[in-house]
């Protein structure tokens, strides 16, 4: 059964691990925006979804920019800076966690973001349909004693047009070729840390090296070897900013590295900065 990591005093629903924002609803109080801070490492699945204006989001270091009838969407894990200038006019922010994702008929692939996309763009009819939805969730979770079952219900009908959006400009992928990345990136999830050879994901998956190497690269433009030390080092500057008294030895070792100074020279290799650097940026 998956955990429920969702902050009990978020949910706006007495059965279920969710909530709803809009620039009228759904907005935590001052005090309790000081206790997250100015950045977070997300216990959930967050979405932003733009109907008027634009807004700025920063994940993992990396700074998107969402117009109108765009979607971001962050996953659990995920390092998310708040941002520092006002929101969009109109919008709709939406938080919930895979104990409530367990409860929807079906799985959404686009959730592992095989393609590296964060944002979505939609035309005006998806765009309108998703707003729809989103104004109907709006509504229910404004009565915490809400049939749950009614607001699963509009969740999987927004996360089905959403994973379609997701995929309609990748229909060049074949299905069995995107349902073996998407093992292996969640082999390479559950095992991160062991850093596991190439040869024993192919053998996993039932793939020979060139087959998953072709794969790999299809889907996310990088090598496996590529895609597990970008992982590594994004897991690295995560847990950096979560615990800024890290040793460069303790956290090698965490991450599976039996050479500190290998590890250091990675870093450096894949962020263009030095540890040290990145630690000092962290505490400007």
């Amino acid at each position: 059964m998956p955990l429920n990591t969702f902050p009990e005093n978020l949910s706006q629903n007495k059965e279920l691990s969710i909530r709803i924002v809009s620039p009228e609803f759904g907005h935590i109080s001052s005090e309790m925006a000081v206790q997250y801070g100015s950045a977070q490492r997300l216990p959930y699945y967050f979405f932003l979804f733009v109907l008027r204006g634009n807004s700025q989001e920063v994940i993992d270091g990396k700074t998107i920019e969402v117009g109108e009838h765009e979607l971001f969407f962050a996953l659990p894990h995920q390092l998310r800076q708040l941002p520092t200038t006002g929101h969009s006019a109109d919008y709709y922010k939406l938080g919930f966690d895979d104990e409530c994702l367990s409860r929807l008929p079906k799985k959404f692939p686009f959730l592992l973001n095989p393609l590296n996309r964060q944002k979505i763009s939609f035309p005006p009819d998806a765009a309108l349909r998703l707003r729809n939805t989103f104004k109907i969730l709006n509504e229910l979770l404004r009565t915490a004693d809400n049939d749950p079952e009614l607001i699963l219900a509009y969740l999987n009908s927004l996360l089905t047009e959403i994973n379609a959006a997701y995929y309609a400009l990748h229909k060049k992928h074949t299905a069995a070729g995107l349902d073996k990345f998407l093992g292996f990136k969640l082999f390479v999830e559950d095992n991160l840390t062991d850093q596991p050879a190439i040869t024993e994901i192919a053998d996993k998956l039932a793939l020979s090296t060139d087959c998953l190497y072709r794969i790999v690269k299809q889907h996310s433009g990088v090598s496996p070897k590529e895609f597990i030390t970008d992982r590594l080092i994004m897991e690295a500057r995560r847990r950096m900013y979560n615990n800024q008294n890290t040793s460069v030895k303790e956290l090698a070792f965490e991450l599976g590295f039996n050479d500190p100074s290998y590890f250091s020279r990675l870093f450096k290799k894949v962020t263009g900065k030095t540890i040290a650097a990145f630690y000092r940026d962290l505490s400007l």
